[in-house]
């Protein structure tokens, strides 16, 4: 008999700077408190209701996607599995548009420059330099100075943050999988859409992920994407979160 494999992602909710519209990137900031509620009542209430466990999970270094994993484990009473925190998890590098406004940007740099900072798949934003205000937050930031000096990045597409999550899962999420484990991965916006587009190998540049909705993909014995995506959630609340990530920084 065939088996078959799932992994379960989350993209954490509202942090207090997507509350107020800036570029965050590799800035440590926390969730608010709507990303707080929508970790407790939108992720692990939508878990808890598929009756779905865990035995191990993999998050970022940043603090926004590990308070929403926090909340989840802690509300499914699975606060003892291993968790492992991945740098290469991270969200994205913005580089110098770090800190900005989204709006203020788009009046600066013109609307579509912006959209291809943030949408395209290889055009990066101008690197960070110390100047920014934010520079020395990032790259003093505790929990990510084990990363090595080659390999910490001045501004990121989602092309350069695929290239980082994709190993990442491949030589160590699958390897657990495959194992039988029931895995969780909770994460930000481009790393997961980096994953997407490379288990469907599907033009996503328009594909806007909801926050907080978990989102199941299935796999064959050979780790083959099995159907599409399933979202625990109606279909008419995924189009209506996806309407409104699409709608930020406008």
């Amino acid at each position: 008999m065939e088996r078959k494999y799932s992994v379960v992602f989350v993209r954490h909710g509202e942090s207090e700077w997507n509350k107020m519209n800036l570029f965050c990137g590799w800035h440590d900031v926390g969730l608010s408190e709507e990303g707080e509620w929508d970790a407790l009542e939108v992720s692990a209430a939508a878990l808890k209701r598929e009756n779905i466990s865990f035995d191990v999970a993999f998050t970022s270094c940043l603090r926004r996607a590990n308070q929403t994993l926090e909340v989840i484990l802690k509300e499914l009473n699975l606060t003892h599995i291993p968790v492992h925190k991945l740098w290469r998890l991270n969200e994205r590098h913005y580089g110098a548009l770090t800190g900005f406004n989204k709006r203020q940007m788009a009046d600066i740099y013109g609307e579509p420059q912006v959209q291809i900072w943030r949408r395209s798949f290889n055009v990066p934003p101008p690197p960070i330099e110390a100047n920014n205000p934010y520079y020395s937050a990032i790259r003093n930031n505790p929990n990510l100075r084990h990363i090595n000096e080659a390999d910490f990045p001045q501004t990121e597409t989602l092309e350069t943050t695929m290239q980082r999550v994709v190993p990442e899962w491949t030589d160590t999420i699958i390897p657990e999988v495959r194992a039988g484990k029931k895995v969780l991965v909770v994460a930000h916006g481009t790393s997961l859409r980096g994953l997407v587009k490379h288990i469907k190998d599907a033009d996503i540049m328009k594909f806007n992920l909801p926050n907080s909705i978990p989102f199941i993909f299935d796999f064959d014995e050979n780790m083959k994407m099995v159907g599409g995506i399933r979202f625990l959630a109606n279909e008419d609340t995924v189009l209506k979160a996806m309407e409104k990530v699409a709608s930020i920084g406008k």
